[in-house]
């Protein structure tokens, strides 16, 4: 339990227990697994040269002054240590040596995001790929709003209820939609309802024609089949119609096997079952790098500081990127265990940020 009624700070602790404190969080970083004294000794901790370092004794009262500060925890008395989400921040923001990111990862990470002819999704995609296989999680990227003006709509019929709405806007920019089938629609009103919306949204915004298109049906005057005149109310409601609310936003996640691939130990696969169970919070993943997209470079997020990350205890590390004349366009990071090797993603996601903003800065 910690005696600190407020964050502990750097300037808290002694030479000492930074060094222990620091040899801690490396550790488990690198490892996964609680450190415990004896691993620290071995480590000759204050050792100068050939100069014996601090004693197990002397390391386990600084751990028992680090965890009465509330930076490190453990499940009984008699395992090592760990540090808490309070001790990962404090670790982040005053004692991480950021690495550089590495000529090759550079190269591999230009590669896969310039190749030419690349839709912006296209990019995206890859950015999101990329994240994920370099950093060792899932990478994350919410795409841009698409708040343009639209050219044509079609439904497309699938197996299970569903249907996909093919949004095809004034710039060439295609997006798809999985949408759930009002109850006893007829296959013709598939077609009726995208020719219906087409009709009324070329060259207009959604957000323009809203309105009127929903004063038409309730009206009566659309001239479409029941079913046809649900699934168009729905659409507008799913994509986000209002100009009041903010358009949906595409969040592209990949990778999530590459977090199993890299649970080190079984108490990791738990924790990595309640994030994919976060995952699947897409509103509430939106709506995290909604918010980091107005942060200047890159923001962390450990564990319970987030709501979100409660139970799985994840961190996600993003950064905003830009389009044209710096207008903001998204958030692109990685989300993984709390363990994850900070060092190297941070600079790794500031690099695709920017790469993705200089690309997308040169499309027309």
């Amino acid at each position: 339990m910690s005696f600190f009624t407020s964050s502990p700070s750097l300037s808290d602790l002694d030479t000492r227990a930074r060094n222990v404190f620091k040899t801690i969080v490396e550790t488990y970083l690198e490892t996964g697994v609680p450190v415990g004294s004896r691993t620290l000794a071995q480590k000759n901790i204050g050792g100068i040269g050939s100069a014996p370092g601090l004693s197990p004794a002397s390391i386990r009262n600084t751990m028992a002054d680090l965890a009465s500060l509330g930076l490190l925890s453990s499940a009984h008395i008699s395992a090592g240590r760990l540090p808490t989400h309070q001790g990962l921040r404090l670790f982040v923001d005053g004692l991480l040596e950021l690495g550089d990111l590495g000529q090759a990862e550079k190269q591999s990470i230009d590669a896969k995001l310039s190749a030419q002819d690349q839709s912006t999704d296209t990019v995206l995609e890859q950015a999101s790929r990329s994240l994920a296989g370099l950093a060792g999680g899932a990478g994350l990227v919410l795409a841009p709003e698409q708040s343009g003006a639209l050219r044509h709509v079609e439904f497309v019929g699938l197996d299970g209820g569903q249907a996909l709405a093919v949004l095809v806007y004034a710039d060439g920019h295609v997006e798809n939609r999985l949408m759930r089938l009002p109850a006893g629609l007829i296959p013709a009103a598939l077609e009726q309802a995208g020719n219906f919306l087409s009709a009324r949204l070329k060259g207009k915004r959604l957000g323009e024609a809203r309105d009127d298109i929903l004063h038409e049906i309730e009206t009566g005057r659309a001239a479409l089949e029941q079913s046809a005149g649900e699934l168009v109310k729905q659409g507008i409601a799913d994509w986000g119609g209002s100009q009041k609310n903010a358009q949906m936003r595409n969040l592209i996640v990949r990778g999530r096997a590459q977090l199993l691939d890299n649970a080190a130990v079984q108490s990791d696969l738990e924790r990595i079952r309640l994030l994919f169970e976060d995952l699947e919070r897409k509103e509430e993943l939106i709506a995290l790098l909604d918010g980091a997209e107005t942060a200047e470079g890159v923001k962390i997020f450990i564990g319970a500081e987030n709501p979100l990350f409660s139970l799985s205890g994840s961190s996600v590390v993003v950064a905003p990127y830009h389009g044209k004349e710096g207008k903001l366009l998204g958030a692109l990071g990685v989300i993984g265990p709390t363990r994850l090797n900070y060092a190297r993603v941070i600079p790794m996601v500031d690099y695709t940020a920017a790469t993705i903003s200089r690309l997308l800065g040169q499309k027309d």
